[in-house]
């Protein structure tokens, strides 16, 4: 996969990109990472990027020719399909799923806005997505792209340690995922669920899948409203309402 960025301050993706998963992917070669600085592509001498809107009102809005042409520079260079991604307050809230989806393209451009807005014409002719990590706004989108780009490499085959690192994440199977433990199995008192150290895997996989569903009930139960439940989902449900009567 080819991931560009288009960002007036390229700086704040040298961490990210040069650190955890998201380093091991550029160095295994699932990945490779360009920050542009889109200022490069303005056409005046001033170099400007932005400008007072029409009809008046605060603050300054992108232009439209900066980033068209950064993009369509982008598009010349890569040979691939690509996916144009605004990160914008007004976008699509971000999911799991929108992470896998994207997670099957091989070229990602993703724009980065500041100040007041974008120019119309880039969201209405331009981009082929627009993203909002969540419902608050941020100083500009290079956070928000961090984030995405983030969840979606980690998806990328042979990324993490095991292929199926990630199936059970939350929000990957559409519920969030059942708890953890690891050694002692006594801590200060604290103790591991016997059926984790049963050594059986049947009665540890029904475990997990009604922990699962707990702690989806309590802390999203929104999920479930349109989540297809399995018969036996409904009855570790069933068992579950039972248990906080």
């Amino acid at each position: 996969m080819k991931v560009d960025v288009l960002s007036l301050f390229p700086e704040m993706f040298e961490g990210i990109f040069n650190s955890s998963i998201l380093k091991k992917a550029k160095e295994a070669e699932k990945v490779t990472y360009n920050v542009v600085n889109f200022r490069s592509f303005s056409d005046n001498k001033h170099q400007s990027v932005d400008d007072y809107p029409y009809g008046g009102g605060a603050g300054m809005v992108l232009k439209p020719q900066p980033i068209f042409d950064a993009v369509q520079d982008l598009k010349e260079t890569s040979g691939a399909s690509t996916r144009v991604i605004l990160m914008c307050p007004q976008g699509e809230r971000y999911s799991q799923k929108k992470a896998e989806e994207l997670a099957q393209e091989d070229h990602l451009i993703f724009i980065c806005g500041h100040y007041e807005g974008y120019d119309e014409r880039i969201r209405e002719h331009l981009v082929t997505d627009e993203i909002s990590i969540g419902d608050y706004v941020l100083t500009g989108g290079e956070l928000g792209a961090m984030v995405v780009i983030d969840s979606v490499v980690r998806l990328l085959p042979g990324v993490l340690g095991k292929e199926a690192s990630h199936v059970n994440d939350s929000f990957s199977t559409g519920l969030l995922e059942h708890p953890h433990y690891t050694r002692p199995a006594d801590f200060r008192g604290m103790k591991v669920p016997a059926t984790l150290l049963s050594g059986n895997h049947a009665h540890i996989d029904e475990w997990r899948e009604k922990e699962s569903l707990r702690r989806t009930i309590e802390r999203r139960p929104d999920l479930l409203e349109n989540y297809p439940l399995t018969e036996q989902q409904k009855k570790l449900i069933e068992e579950i309402k039972k248990s906080h009567d």
